[in-house]
Formats: structure tokens, C-alpha cells, sequence
């Protein structure tokens, strides 16, 4: 093939197409050859796309060119990230640390408290949580602004889960053990997944789907709260919304007039801070003392007036001390054990997403990087630990981690002077919160979990794309009627059966030329693109897999006829050839070659040409190595769109 003009002829005079382009118009194009990629042995193919798929940020750049001891240096500070920081550290940097660390500790008490309440958890449980993996994560993790500590969707996952198998009022010890045991094995997913760098496993949980589970968890969460706030003493353990609403009318009789008085009270209180930290965020440490504000106003109202308000439900003892540990207590045998590794599992994956997806967001506001894998490790490293210490599922907080940018944190030391401020309340404060009414930690639950519905990400999926739509709704009615589990199950079913749908039904489009150009564009999507009399030009957006063959070969058969049948109403000129833009093929397998092949043979018998355009390199290599080319012809295969209807239209011109 060698230089042609790029004159396309018009070979109807009767066809509304593209027209003769004069020599004069655009300049003459060169007709290129494609050519397939560098050889490379199997091993060389199997080596690259592994790193592909398993080390896309190549970790071990840094070690190249370096001597044995600033090696050591790296790898220690590659495992330890506190390493890298460390000897920087400064009395200034310090200072913020200690107000965003004793910020975030005020809101991670009473949290702390709250969320194990909702896990069915004894509330000592939330501060030994608050305690251990904040210390442990600020050695492993990358994040400067991850706060870490119990979070309400673990939590409350967590709850629904093994109440479900194990009642934990009747058995309280056996639930403990599953907790931790559940803890135990939700690190050693966290930590596989990060040292096996298979992070893409937690991508099947998109964010239409997270945004759905988490708007039915939180309303859930809200009405399991009604408990505490209308003083019900029998209530359900389910939670589903027509149990819970039905407990609520049911048990009428139970209402305490002083605990929905107090709960409105304080709730009402909570929700306006909110308000007004979300409308002046530098006012954020309205809404970050509230809560513990909430605790202490309450405790002193319940004590002064305990004789008046003995219908209150209050939190009672509290054991001081540090963490006790917990390692004999880990369930590795026995009917509970699937229970136990279903819920850690389960939990693993909401908490390590919630925990990556935070501290990317504060990364990228202060521009420095996190590092997933990392990330994965920390996590899963401080749930294992935590599990031998009393701890149950602790991640990343969104709310505490807002509150902990807001104040200024610069570094992960923050994380220990929260822990610290947690060390202290455990040795000493223990029975101030003695008197704390129960109804509290409900009104402190439903404020942290109101910000999860986002009705305003769920209208953009309506307008953006109605299956995400449709996976958010699943999600969050399957949360609210069926259960957590199967709730999150479900969704995750509608983002796979929408990522089968791309793969096996792909986009395939008509292209036309822009009038005075050698661009080639959707005739639907470009008005100014015309038709090219005697070719039809189709354009394949997907790889070609043995998923889609079929479809493939019946949808372009089916463009075929549809063209004829166009041309024939229209008078037009006879169509003689399809071009085959595999620009967007990204990869081929043996199906997808013998799809070209089988429609070559077909089109041939219907005296058509079939014209491949500009295939990338793996499916290049393939098309050659299987000698399906040969079978094409010279002017079979071109680099371009363009160059195949300018050299095909000077051939058919040069032809008597």
C-alpha cells in the first residue's frame, strides 16, 4: 500500500452523503501500515500484566539505584510510615496535634459508648475500642487525618448479624466471644487483601450501593434509637423496619413521658449544633462538644434529680482499667464459628471502605497521598490486635475525622493523644458516667448517623445513571425490609449483573465522516457527520470476549441489513464494504477472533468486504498469531478510518 489520493467519490447522485472532497480541500493522506507490537516471550506477557494488576503504583520504585543501608532505611520506613515523618517532628506541629487530638477525644467518648451499644456490645467495650487501635494505626497507617475508633455501620452490621444467631442479653458471654472472634477474622481479611494487594475486591462495592446501604442502615439505626428515647423497656432485636415500627406501637404502655421529654430535649440540642457546624465550618467544635457536652448535662440532671427520675434508664457501672485481654476468648470451633467468619468478613469490607474512602478525601485536601494497600494493612493489623484486647471492628471515622481535619491535625500523633484522653478516662472517670441515661447515647447515635442519608448523591444517580439508581434502591430497601446482610447482598448482585451487561451486551455505533476532515464520528452523536456512500462504518466499545461474540456477530449482521435496507428506500448507492473500527477492542480472546472470521465469511458470501481498522497491540499480536489476517487481504487492515475508505475508494476508482 502506498500513497493514494483521499478523494471519496459520491456514487449517488440521488443519496444525501458526503461529497466529492477535491484534492484541493485536504491534503493527500499516507496509507500506513499497522504494525503489531515488540515480541515478548510468555513469561515477559505473564510478569507485566501481574504487575498490572497487582503493583500499579510499583512500591519498590524507591529502592532502585539505593545502597544496602538506605534500602533498610526504606523498607522499615515503607513498613512503618510513622518512620518517615517522625524525625521531622516539631514542637509546633505538636501543639495542633494535642487541640485536634483532645477535640476528637470529646466526641470519640461518648461515641464510643454509643456505637458498642448498638454492636449489643457492653458500652466499656466502645472506649477499650477507642483505646488500643488509635495507637496501633498511628504506627501503620498513611493517613494524617484518619481518626480512628468504633463507627456506626460496623457497628450496627455487626449487631444484626450475630443477634441474629446468638441473643446477646440471654448469652452475653458467647455474643462477646463471636464479637471478638468476628473482629479477629475482619483483620485477617483487611490484612490479606492489603498484603496480597487485592484492594479491587472492595470496588464491587460501588458508590451507589454504599450510598443506598447507608441511608436504610441509618434510618434503621434512628428507629432502633426509639427504644431509648420513648423509655420502651421490651423491645425487638430485629432489624427490619415493620418489626421495629410494630414494637413501637405495640408496647404504647412502656412510653416514659421523663425519658421522651429528656431525649427530645438533648436530641433537638444535638441536631441544631449539627446545623450550625454544617452552615459556619469553622464553628465545627460546636457540633464536636455536643455530644460529650450532652453526657455531662444529662448525668448531672439524672443525679440531682434521681429521686424524680427513677423511670430513667441510666448506664450504671462502668469497670475501670485498662483493656483486658481478650485473646482466650477467640471462638475457633464449634456451630458459631461460620457466624463468626461471615460477620468479620462482612464487617471487614464495609469498615476497610469507609476507612480508605476517608482518608483519601482529607488526603487529597492537603494534596499528599494514602497509600490503599498500606491503608489495608494498618486496619487489619490494629482489628487483629484489638481483638486480643477487648476491641471490637474499628476503622476510619467520617465524622471524627472531619472533626479532626477541622481542628488542625497535621499528623497522626493526634490519634495518640485521643487514645491518651481515652487512657485517662478508663484509669479514673469510669464512674462519672455512672448516672449517664441511656437515652443519651440513642439522641448521640441518630445525630452521627442522620449525615449518612445523602438524598442528594441519590438524585444525581437518578439523573446521571439509572441502573446506579437502581443498585442504591435495592440497597436501601433491602436494608430496611429484609435485612443488613442480604440488603447489601442484593445490591452488590444489581452492580455485577450491570457490569455483565456492559461486558455482554457492548455499545456498537455508525460512524460518518466530519465534512472537511479525516475524522470519522457517531452519526447519532454528530449531526454534522455524514454517511460515506457504498461503506458502513461500525465502531466496537468493548473488548471482544467469548461473553459477547454472539451478540457481536448478530448486532452487526443486523447493522448490515438495516443499511441495505436503508440504501434501498433511499435509491441509493449499493453498499460494497464495512469498516471495523477496533480502536476501543481493548483485548481479544480465540471467541472474539473467530467472530472476525465467521463474519468475513459471511459478509464474502454477500459479495461484502470486511475492513479492520487501527486493533491495539494485544489484539493485533493476536489476529496475527492466529493468521486470521491473511485470509484478509492486502486491503484488509489499515491504521485509520480514513485511510481505509481514502485508499478502498481510489481502488474502486482505479477499476474498470
Amino acid at each position: 500500500m502506498g500513497v493514494n489520493s483521499n478523494r471519496v467519490e459520491d456514487f449517488s447522485s440521488h443519496e444525501t452523503a458526503l461529497r466529492i472532497t477535491t484534492e484541493a480541500a485536504m491534503p493527500p493522506m499516507v496509507i500506513h501500515s499497522v504494525c503489531p507490537p515488540p515480541q515478548q516471550t510468555t513469561l515477559q506477557k505473564l510478569k507485566q500484566r501481574l504487575g498490572e494488576i497487582f503493583f500499579p503504583d510499583d512500591p519498590l520504585h524507591r529502592f532502585k539505584n539505593q545502597t544496602l543501608c538506605k534500602k533498610l532505611l526504606l523498607g522499615f520506613q515503607f513498613l512503618f510510615p510513622i518512620l518517615q515523618w517522625g524525625p521531622q517532628y516539631s514542637l509546633r506541629l505538636f501543639r495542633s496535634d494535642i487541640i485536634s487530638g483532645l477535640t476528637i477525644a470529646s466526641l470519640a467518648i461518648p461515641q464510643g459508648i454509643s456505637y458498642a451499644k448498638l454492636a449489643n456490645l457492653p458500652p466499656i467495650v466502645g472506649l477499650y475500642s477507642s483505646f488500643v487501635p488509635p495507637l496501633i494505626y498511628s504506627i501503620l497507617g498513611s493517613s494524617r487525618h484518619l481518626a480512628v475508633g468504633p463507627v456506626s455501620i460496623a457497628s450496627l452490621v455487626m449487631g444484626s448479624m450475630l443477634s441474629e444467631a446468638v441473643s446477646p442479653t440471654e448469652n452475653q458471654i458467647l455474643y462477646l466471644k463471636l464479637a471478638f472472634t468476628a473482629t479477629f477474622f475482619a483483620g485477617v481479611f483487611q490484612a490479606s487483601l492489603g498484603l496480597l494487594r487485592l484492594g479491587f475486591v472492595i470496588d464491587f462495592l460501588s458508590k451507589a450501593t454504599l450510598v443506598g446501604f447507608m441511608a436504610g442502615a441509618a434510618i434503621i439505626v434512628s428507629l432502633q434509637q426509639l427504644k431509648g428515647l420513648l423509655g420502651i423497656v421490651h423491645f425487638t432485636s430485629k432489624m427490619q423496619f415493620v418489626p421495629v415500627m410494630a414494637s413501637v406501637f405495640n408496647h404504647r404502655d412502656e412510653w416514659s413521658w421523663q425519658t421522651i421529654v429528656i431525649g427530645f430535649i438533648f436530641l433537638a440540642f444535638l441536631l441544631t449544633t449539627r446545623h450550625i457546624s454544617m452552615k459556619r465550618p469553622k464553628l465545627f467544635w460546636v457540633s464536636a462538644a455536643a455530644p460529650l457536652t450532652s453526657v455531662i448535662v444529662s448525668t448531672l440532671l439524672v443525679f440531682c434529680l434521681r429521686s424524680k427520675l427513677h423511670g430513667v434508664p441510666i448506664i450504671g457501672h462502668l469497670p475501670k482499667g485498662l483493656n483486658p485481654p481478650s485473646a482466650n476468648m477467640l471462638h475457633f470451633k464449634g456451630s458459631y464459628l461460620a457466624v463468626a467468619i461471615k460477620t468479620g468478613i462482612v464487617t471487614g469490607i464495609l469498615s476497610l471502605t469507609e476507612g480508605i474512602a476517608v482518608g483519601r478525601t482529607f488526603a487529597a485536601l492537603k494534596n499528599y497521598q494514602v497509600d490503599g494497600n498500606k491503608e489495608m494493612m494498618a486496619i487489619g493489623l490494629m482489628n487483629m490486635a484489638g481483638s486480643c484486647s477487648s476491641c471490637y471492628v474499628t476503622t476510619g471515622s467520617f465524622s471524627r475525622s472531619a472533626v479532626n481535619y477541622n481542628a488542625g491535625a497535621q499528623t497522626a500523633i493526634s490519634n495518640i493523644v485521643m487514645a491518651s484522653a481515652v487512657l485517662v478516662t478508663l484509669l479514673f472517670l469510669m464512674p462519672l458516667f455512672y448516672y449517664t441515661p441511656n437515652v443519651i447515647l440513642g439522641a448521640i447515635i441518630i445525630t452521627a448517623v442522620i449525615g449518612l442519608i445523602d438524598y442528594q448523591t441519590a438524585y444525581q444517580l437518578w439523573k446521571v445513571d439509572k441502573l446506579d439508581f437502581l443498585a442504591c434502591l435495592c440497597s436501601f430497601f433491602g436494608v430496611l425490609f429484609i435485612s443488613v446482610p442480604l440488603g447489601l447482598a442484593i445490591a452488590v448482585g444489581v452492580s455485577v449483573f450491570k457490569i455483565l451487561l456492559h461486558v455482554t451486551r457492548p455499545n456498537t455505533v455508525a460512524m460518518g465522516n466530519i465534512p472537511g476532515t479525516h475524522v470519522y464520528q457517531s452519526l447519532t452523536r454528530y449531526r454534522e457527520a455524514l454517511r460515506v456512500p457504498s461503506f458502513l462504518i461500525l465502531a466496537v466499545e468493548s473488548p471482544m470476549y467469548f461473553a459477547n461474540s454472539t451478540y457481536l456477530q448478530e448486532r452487526i449482521l443486523r447493522w448490515v441489513r438495516e443499511e441495505e435496507d436503508r440504501i434501498k428506500s433511499n435509491n441509493g448507492s449499493t453498499l460494497k464494504c464495512i469498516i471495523l473500527d477496533m480502536t476501543a477492542v481493548t483485548a481479544i480472546d480465540t471467541s472474539g477472533i473467530e467472530l472476525v472470521c465467521e463474519l468475513r465469511k459471511m459478509l464474502e458470501k454477500r459479495s461484502l468486504q470486511l475492513v479492520l481498522a487501527n486493533p491495539v497491540g494485544s489484539v493485533m499480536e493476536k489476529l496475527q498469531k492466529s493468521e486470521v489476517l491473511e485470509s484478509f487481504g492486502l486491503n484488509g487492515l489499515y491504521l485509520t478510518v480514513g485511510e481505509a475508505v481514502a485508499d478502498i475508494s481510489s481502488l474502486w476508482k482505479s477499476q474498470p
